[in-house]
């Protein structure tokens, strides 16, 4: 117990503010569309399948600026989100008029937050990075466990330390630590799946990791460029004739050498916020190559499709974005105070007492 005690606290005062970050960021982002505030943000979502086709052929055939992608407005927030090339974007309203233009992440907070959370401003290595904190974090959670079990009867409900010395945070460490434990091991799992796919494996069972790339796998086709004919008007109404009843998501032309622009919808039954209904056209000649309805997926592919909706509280309305928050600003505390106290609040060693020199 003692090692464990030890490789807790150590981990804990190197990773610690990692996994702070993380809960801060996360806490601030499951209210972003609330909180991005900009004009048309609360519109209506449009559902008329010509009024979407007409928008996307007008953003994609913009000269200003032909975006890489499309993020169609949701039921929560009224803009459609635009990727330009270089890091830069927009976002327009629904029938396709630019509301504002960033040359770069740091221009919107929302979106470098974002990059923050899921990247720490390092793309691959940086998520990487992350993935190895949540691990750390799920560690931190189960070893936490046994340390609590000791002191089980000492638990008293508290938010937050009733002071700053270091006994009083160590027990609200441990007393927090205890009643969050669920929803941390929830978010911290989630998190740690989205990097490393094979921890699914945990709850769906071996062999997952094969199965969802079996089950995701785009079709294939050759090299093509995308014909600058390419009629969007067509592609969106063909989508919505092939699944009529689904959300259209995001439309994206080809990256790389894929040759096939990419549509994504939403059935009603998806927790995902984008889906994973997916189209797939040819890019010289608009060809409708696949399509994926995701209902017909797999129930292994249907649990991993609802990591993300948990994880970001895309599901469960206000009430779950609030507890969500509340685990957030948890394990921001849990980090910010271990580190603290590991590094400067530790017990001072007491000096050893002067032998007594005996009178003679």
């Amino acid at each position: 117990m003692k090692l464990l005690d030890l490789l807790h606290r150590w981990t804990g005062g190197l990773v610690g503010l990692i996994l702070a970050m993380l809960g801060l960021t996360g806490a601030i982002l499951v209210h972003r569309d609330a909180w991005v505030n900009l004009p048309h943000a609360g519109d209506a979502r449009v559902t008329n399948v010509d009024m979407l086709a007409d928008a996307t052929q007008r953003l994609m055939s913009d000269p200003a600026g032909q975006p890489l992608s499309i993020i169609y407005a949701s039921d929560s927030f009224g803009l459609d989100r635009l990727t330009l090339p270089k890091g830069a974007g927009a976002y327009s309203d629904q029938t396709g008029g630019i509301v504002t233009r960033w040359a770069s992440q740091w221009e919107r907070p929302e979106i470098w937050l974002f990059d923050l959370h899921h990247h720490l401003f390092a793309g691959d290595v940086g998520e990487t990075i992350l993935g190895i904190a949540a691990l750390c974090g799920l560690f931190f959670v189960v070893s936490g466990l046994f340390l609590w079990w000791r002191t089980r009867g000492t638990f008293k409900f508290r938010l937050l330390p009733k002071r700053l010395s270091r006994p009083s945070i160590v027990w609200h460490h441990r007393d927090l630590g205890i009643m969050m434990a669920p929803l941390l091991l929830l978010s911290l799992y989630t998190g740690s799946v989205f990097v490393f796919r094979p921890m699914a494996g945990l709850i769906l069972g071996p062999g997952t990791e094969a199965a969802l790339k079996e089950a995701l796998k785009a079709p294939t086709y050759k090299p093509a460029e995308l014909s600058p004919t390419f009629d969007w008007r067509a592609m969106i109404r063909a989508a919505h004739a092939r699944f009529p009843e689904a959300e259209l998501r995001i439309v994206a032309r080809p990256r790389e050498e894929s040759g096939m622009v990419t549509v994504r919808m939403r059935q009603p039954e998806e927790w995902l916020p984008n889906g994973r209904t997916m189209l797939w056209f040819a890019a010289d000649t608009g060809e409708l190559l696949g399509a994926r309805d995701a209902r017909a997926l797999s129930t292994r592919a249907g649990i991993y499709n609802r990591f993300y909706p948990l994880h970001a509280a895309k599901v469960g309305g206000l009430p779950w974005r609030l507890v969500m928050t509340l685990n957030g600003l948890a394990l921001f505390l849990l980090g910010t105070l271990a580190v603290w106290t590991f590094w400067f609040r530790r017990p001072r060693a007491r000096p050893m007492p002067k032998p007594r020199v005996a009178m003679t």
